[in-house]
């Protein structure tokens, strides 16, 4: 037997269904205007509470997420644009939150490109650099002269090196930009 509650949390609509069959998972999705929470219906009241709390903020962070590699996709378009003639098209851009030792990656086969979230706490002309270097990749997979007479052709290219390297050495990094890997 199923059972539907519909509550608010944090001015978000709602709706939990219990369900006998379901025994362990809790799961939860947006559906219209409302959240709905899917969990076992042999939780307590205390637990169905803090499930639904935690996979509110769940949707809405993947929600927020996907909002911002929206805007980084717009803004790797028009740094494309801007300073690579639009010849380099990528398919999707994100913040990722796995890459500890890289700014950034380019999957030149897939046209994905991934940032670093320690980025965001750095300056737009830092950010856009990385952004530059990686879609470089998708015109040039190595870094030949070729690739960095694309790079070069943003004009805060150097000052952005510096920077990310005076973090580096300050152990931000574990690996010291100016290396091959430093944005890729």
């Amino acid at each position: 037997m199923e059972s539907t509650t519909i509550a608010a949390v944090d001015a978000v609509e709602v709706e939990v269904r219990r369900s006998a069959r379901r025994r362990q998972t809790v799961s939860a999705y947006r559906e219209g205007e409302r959240v709905v929470v899917l969990v076992p219906d042999a939780l307590s009241d205390e637990e169905e509470h803090a499930w639904v709390e935690t996979m509110v903020a769940r949707v809405e962070a993947d929600e927020r997420s996907r909002r911002d590699d929206e805007e980084l996709l717009e803004r790797a378009r028009v740094l494309s644009d801007t300073y690579l003639g639009g010849l380099a098209a990528p398919v999707s851009v994100r913040w990722v939150s796995n890459q500890t030792s890289r700014w950034g990656s380019c999957t030149p086969g897939d046209r994905t490109i991934r940032l670093s979230e320690r980025l965001q706490a750095m300056p737009s002309w830092v950010v856009d650099y990385v952004i530059v270097h990686e879609l470089a990749h998708l015109l040039e997979p190595g870094h030949d002269d070729n690739f960095w007479g694309w790079v070069n052709g943003y004009p805060h290219t150097e000052r952005a090196k510096g920077y990310l390297l005076g973090w580096s050495d300050a152990g931000a990094v574990a690996e010291p930009p100016g290396q091959e890997s430093e944005v890729d």
